[in-house]
């Protein structure tokens, strides 16, 4: 018998090898189909990723060319591999953070050599232990001080690399030169390779099919707004959506909602960051230097405020009480007029930011208040639904009181149970002790289901509860109207301070469109996201 049930364990392993052998073999098999589809899906989601890959590719095999051509390894020497790590580090997705780093990497090291040179000047001029006495107090003091000046706001912010390479240089520098006598030439051969790294950079970056980071951040705005746009009137038409439509456009709705404000909330980081490298870039188009990028991380945040309410808006179409849908259309036509003049007016700024020019003077239709009318009136026009009658409130309150009495009632009887004892043997003690604990362990669940069914007892009671979700949801619509105001504010002002030009009628082809046009959302390709074309380098193998 026990071999019997040895040989049934056997063949159940081997047929779960059999299985994930098999899977794993069908992965191997589909390995490289895989990796074709990815690698298309990324270079079709933004084509720039392709450019930027051979550019570091080029980069890579000009410096290479120090240490293949003989001559030029001649002259240079083993050196040349720091023009390889250069530009591994240094070149970058945007011709803004290929400067930011190039420049700091580039003062970093010119700085870290000429107090190197200084300390080793002195240094030579004493015996050999107060000469390394003299070393190690300079490594310690200038690694004090320099790393206790990485906290400083500023430099934290705009030289942080530079002060790692400029560690990192003194020390090799100053310490290598206590055992190496020719420490001077190697620091120039190693400075001129950065240099030649740092050239090589810079040249692909602003001359070949350069990436600038303004233009990025400037984009990803105008993505922002029109993405906030499309989230709003989503939210509405899926809020009154009619029953025949089907679980695809449902589920497409709420996954364009979702990406909508998403993209929003999660760009303050690299606001920030495409800010502080569009402040290294130099003017290369005739509006960039009256540009304030700050303002666009301004903006961001106030976007971002704008955001949290449309989280709201699209978390009470997941709510666990919703009104019905009888009621819910009593208030579509308002409600839909709403969102559609606030998503108008949404886009109405992408395209003014886009087109760098002021925003129209009538963004803020008289449409979007008679909206806002309407749907005051709407919701006056029907007090029972959102005060309720005081006859279906009693006799709710009336089944509360009950299922309360009975809960009491159960409760004597628990402790009367409990009061009761006696002496009894050490068996029957024990036996006793599994029935109470059995007993309570029933009676626990017995008040989990009360609670939950004197919960939902609680909520029905108020007849207004129907209603309710609805007033939520139109008090978020009309708060998107009023932080609209804010987001009209920053734009206005972003344009005044950046020297936008004036508005003309004719300027955008959308203005010229009938009030009654709406956004319509589809199931589309998404848009470039910004974050992921920012590589994180490795600042340590210097």
């Amino acid at each position: 018998m026990l071999r019997k049930k040895d040989q049934m364990g056997d063949n159940h392993q081997n047929i779960q090898m059999k299985k994930h052998l098999q899977v794993t073999m069908n992965k191997i098999k589909h390995f490289p189909v895989l990796c074709w589809k990815t690698s298309k899906k990324v270079g079709a989601e933004d084509p720039r990723r392709i450019i930027h890959s051979l550019k570091v590719g080029l980069s890579l095999t000009l410096v290479s060319l120090l240490y293949l051509i003989q001559p030029l390894f001649e002259g240079i020497g083993s050196n040349a591999l720091w023009a390889v790590m250069t530009v591994v580090v240094v070149l970058e997705f945007t011709a803004g953070a290929t400067l930011c780093k190039g420049l700091n990497r580039g003062l970093g090291t010119v700085l870290a050599g000429s107090l190197a040179f200084f300390i080793e000047g002195v240094a030579n001029r004493t015996g050999k232990v107060f000469r390394a006495c003299f070393i190690g107090a300079a490594v310690f003091l200038i690694g004090s001080v320099a790393t206790y000046m990485r906290f400083f706001p500023k430099i934290k912010k705009n030289y942080d690399y530079g002060v790692v390479i400029f560690l990192l240089t003194f020390n090799l520098i100053t310490v290598s030169s206590y055992r190496v006598d020719n420490v001077l030439k190697i620091a120039h051969d190693r400075f001129y390779t950065i240099a030649i790294g740092c050239g090589v950079c810079l040249l692909m970056s602003l001359l070949i099919f350069p990436n600038w980071s303004g233009e990025e951040l400037h984009n990803s705005t105008v993505l922002k707004l029109e993405g906030l746009a499309k989230s709003i009137e989503a939210c509405v038409n899926e809020y009154f959506f009619d029953t025949e439509i089907d679980e695809n456009k449902e589920s497409c709705s709420g996954d364009q909602i979702y990406k909508g404000y998403k993209a929003v909330l999660d760009s303050k980081s690299t606001d920030e960051t495409l800010a502080l490298q569009a402040s290294w870039e130099p003017r290369h188009s005739s509006h960039c230097y009256r540009i304030p990028w700050q303002q666009y991380v301004k903006l961001g945040g106030v976007l971002r405020h704008f955001g949290y309410t449309v989280v709201a808006l699209h978390g009470c179409l997941q709510t666990e009480i919703q009104t019905p849908r009888s009621v819910r259309i009593l208030f579509k036509d308002p409600c839909t007029r709403v969102a559609r003049e606030v998503s108008k007016a949404l886009i109405e700024l992408a395209n003014s930011i886009r087109n760098r020019r002021h925003c129209s003077p009538e963004i803020l239709s008289d449409h979007l208040h008679e909206a806002l009318q309407d749907l005051n009136k709407a919701i006056k026009s029907q007090p029972r639904l959102f005060l309720g009658s005081n006859k279906n409130q009693s006799r709710n309150m009336l089944a509360l009181a009950a299922a309360e009495a009975g809960q009491k009632q159960n409760e004597k009887k628990r402790q009367s149970g409990v009061s009761l004892s006696s002496v009894k043997t050490d068996s029957s003690a024990l036996m006793e002790w599994k029935t109470k604990r059995a007993s309570e362990q029933s009676r626990e669940a017995e008040r989990k289901v009360l609670r939950t069914q004197l919960s939902k007892i609680a909520i029905t009671s108020l007849e207004f509860s129907e209603a309710l979700p609805f007033a939520a949801f139109a008090s978020l619509l009309v708060e998107t109207v009023a932080k609209l105001d804010i987001v009209i504010d920053e734009v206005e002002e972003l344009g005044r301070i950046a020297c936008f030009k004036e508005f003309k009628h004719g300027d955008d082809n959308d203005n010229d469109n009938d009030e009654e046009e709406h956004i319509t959302v589809k199931c589309e390709k998404p848009k470039v996201n910004v974050t992921q074309n920012q590589l994180s380098s490795v600042s340590g193998a210097e």
